[in-house]
């Protein structure tokens, strides 16, 4: 219990950046890694594993880009393209924006919506037509240069969390990030904890914290039977990225493996340190 304690305060009070020192570099992984979708599995809604309808995924210019140019229209087809192993302790960090307009039939609270889903169920075990993975979503919203629209909020498909010391069972929460409209790319890290801490990080400030992510309320359909457990703790899941109807493209997935370091606070707290001594 000690140790945990330590483990948490430790988070609690450290900001997170992308950059490696020198004995950190075997940790960090290219989840993308600039030039195509290997170790990366499709799953769209209605269709089966791997298949990449209408294109939807794929590589332009050293960019992991979401595209609909193929589409006649959306027709609720969410996406989502899953790394092809799973995690539980990680810095995940991503540098996004949103570009063009919203294909056809995109439902109103889409735009400029994507999101990156943390601790998500295996790809492998979705329903045909489910729409989104069991998972926490860290919600990426750009500007639309008229309303305030903050990024890396948290939605919660098929999950509960518990926020300031009580179980949440909303859908969604905003974070306390800026809005960052028009094509401006966009820092963003997810620092995960196995099931005892999640950070949502913009431009190297934390926007939203959270702890206990498990199984529960609703906001999930067509679920495969016995995959939803209800109150089972999620130490660790799968990494995916959305489409869900506007075009959004990733120049930097990578993430920095804590799993070694997650029963060891001495360790853990000289490597965050390290972390945080790096700006994005």
């Amino acid at each position: 219990m000690r140790s945990l304690v330590l483990f948490v305060c430790i988070l609690l009070t450290t900001g997170l950046s992308q950059c490696p020192s020198t004995s950190e570099q075997g940790n960090w992984l290219h989840l993308f890694n600039g030039k195509n979708l290997d170790n990366w599995s499709v799953k769209i809604t209605g269709h089966p594993l791997d298949d990449n309808y209408g294109n939807t995924f794929r590589v332009e210019d050293g960019k992991l880009v979401v595209r609909y140019d193929q589409y006649k229209a959306f027709d609720e087809q969410y996406g989502h393209i899953f790394y092809k192993k799973p995690f539980s302790a990680y810095l995940l960090v991503m540098e996004y924006r949103f570009v063009g307009d919203q294909v056809k039939g995109g439902p109103g609270w889409a735009i400029r919506n994507s999101g990156a889903m943390l601790h998500g169920q295996d790809p492998k075990t979705m329903g045909l037509k489910q729409d989104f993975p069991i998972s926490m979503e860290m919600q990426l919203l750009g500007g639309d240069g008229q309303h305030e629209r903050h990024t890396a909020n948290l939605c919660t498909p098929g999950t509960n969390v518990v926020l300031d010391g009580k179980l949440f069972t909303p859908h969604c929460i905003d974070s306390n990030s800026k809005t960052y409209a028009g094509d401006q790319w966009v820092h963003a890290e997810a620092l995960v904890l196995g099931d005892s801490l999640v950070k949502h990080i913009v431009e190297g400030d934390t926007v939203l914290t959270y702890s206990k992510p498990q199984i529960g309320g609703g906001n999930v359909i067509n679920v495969e039977p016995g995959q939803k457990k209800d109150g089972q703790l999620l130490k660790g899941g799968y990494i995916s990225l959305q489409s869900e109807s506007h075009p959004v493209e990733f120049r930097k997935v990578d993430l920095f493996d804590l799993s070694p370091y997650l029963n060891k606070p001495t360790q853990l707290a000289a490597v965050l340190r390290q972390l945080q001594a790096r700006k994005p």
